[in-house]
């Protein structure tokens, strides 16, 4: 049922007034769930909270401003990340009893703990049915899905999550985003970014979760409905599920650590594995150019053939592909761009141009349509990738013509690394906290020029 009233010539404050008195009768009668409530109270937020936040841009990356002051960032923000983007409907459940609130701040529904309910987008509106009797409330959105008692978590199919939901609806799909502190979103990130570690890492751990609270801070966009997604797009963020005792250590030993640059909190990229030297933005993503502290880093030890990522399961790989499956892949890869080249099958790949660190720079495909293909940066791992499968891992490799195999012919690509390869390895971090570097000095060295400061 909609919650609107029938009568639209009803002036908009006589409508309030009626929702008001029916809001009082239901409480004096008592009545049951799903009934009309009064919304708690709006969150108190310190001024220069981030409805007012101003961004500043430093070498072409997003930064804000340390200290506090009118439309600053100030310590405590709120991040909102997109769970579900893009999808028709979205299972919920509470731990405990939680409210759905409308656009206006009311109250459409009580759901008690444990209950499963289902929100779809229907025609630009959000229903909301409760699962065990089928019973519905219609709704404008965005909605807010909000816990009545401290303690209660929401969850979005299998994960749960700190804070509360917010789903908008554009036609028949909707887009359901977590709003919480960003504190309390480091705890879902942070273990799923550098993996479950050992005490004797915790250095590494700390160093990522500076890195991450930096990343969130530096992408908080007020005009966008969200800030963030929940994937390797940003961060991967996995909810209370992810949460992990070195790792929630990591963030309250480090809360409200970020990087700084020139009084800025610097944007920090971070990826699993260097395979030796990180790489500078331009090398990477096609000429663009980076902020000042995203400079190469070798990762060498001192005084060895040994480099700190080295233990990674994919410091070194190898990937063979038959021409006619790297055809496939690099025309979808094209189509996807709008082009509608078709390259049959690839007789012969060379590389053109490497980078300044020693990754691939131009990789030229030799097509039997005659055409050929020039893949730069890190579109190559894009474009590499086959149906249903992985990114290319890098574009730090070398190629080789390899066997034929059914009349196809073959080539094998030997690399190092894993990930774009810029800013801080977490790999390299990972070997560097194992040889007693602290997490300070783990981001100066990928992180040249930058400091670690604390969010006012």
């Amino acid at each position: 049922r909609s919650i609107s009233p029938s009568n639209g010539s009803m002036p908009r404050s006589a409508r309030r007034a009626s929702v008001v008195a029916a809001i009082v009768a239901a409480v004096v009668m008592g009545s049951c769930r799903g009934s009309l409530s009064r919304a708690p109270e709006p969150e108190v937020r310190p001024p220069g909270a981030r409805d007012t936040l101003r961004t500043d841009t430093i070498a072409g990356d997003t930064a804000f401003p340390l200290m506090p002051g009118p439309g600053r960032v100030i310590r405590g923000a709120r991040i909102r990340v997109a769970l579900v983007p893009g999808a028709p409907s979205a299972g919920i459940t509470g731990s405990g009893r939680w409210t759905i609130l409308d656009r206006d701040g009311l109250t459409a529904a009580v759901a008690g703990s444990g209950e499963r309910w289902t929100v779809a987008a229907r025609s630009g509106r959000l229903r909301a049915i409760r699962e065990d009797d089928g019973w519905s409330i219609s709704l404008s959105a965005p909605a807010v899905l909000r816990a009545i008692a401290d303690g209660t978590r929401l969850s979005v199919g299998p994960r749960e999550y700190r804070g509360e939901l917010v789903v908008h609806v554009d036609g028949d799909a909707l887009t359901v985003v977590n709003r919480l502190a960003i504190e309390d979103y480091l705890r879902g990130v942070v273990p799923l970014e550098i993996g479950e570690r050992a005490e004797s890492e915790r250095a590494a751990v700390e160093a990522q979760a500076i890195a991450a609270r930096s990343y969130a801070y530096s992408h908080l966009v007020p005009t966008r409905r969200f800030d963030v997604r929940a994937t390797v797009d940003d961060q991967v963020y996995g909810g209370v599920n992810a949460e992990r005792p070195l790792a929630d250590a990591a963030v309250a030993a480090t809360a409200g650590q970020v990087l700084r640059y020139e009084d800025r909190i610097a944007d920090a990229p971070y990826h699993s594995t260097c395979g030796g030297s990180t790489a500078e933005p331009g090398e990477v993503w096609n000429g663009e150019r980076g902020a000042p502290y995203l400079k190469r880093v070798s990762d060498r030890i001192p005084g060895t053939d040994r480099y700190y990522c080295d233990p990674s399961p994919r410091f070194q790989w190898t990937r063979t592909m038959g021409g006619d499956d790297m055809a496939a892949a690099v025309t979808r890869y094209l189509r996807g761009r709008g082009s509608r080249a078709t390259l049959g099958t690839v007789r012969g790949v060379r590389i053109e141009s490497w980078t300044a660190s020693g990754r691939v720079g131009t990789l030229v495909l030799e097509s039997s349509s005659g055409e050929d293909v020039r893949l730069r940066g890190n579109e190559i791992r894009y474009a590499l990738r086959p149906a249903g499968g992985e990114l290319l891992n890098s574009t730090y490799f070398s190629v080789e013509r390899g066997g034929s195999r059914g009349g196809e012919r073959e080539f094998v690509l030997r690399g190092r690394g894993y990930g774009h390869g810029i800013g801080m390895c977490q790999w390299g971090a990972i070997g560097r906290a194992r040889a007693g570097q602290d997490a300070a000095t783990i981001l100066r060295t990928y992180y040249p020029g930058t400091s670690v400061g604390i969010v006012q």
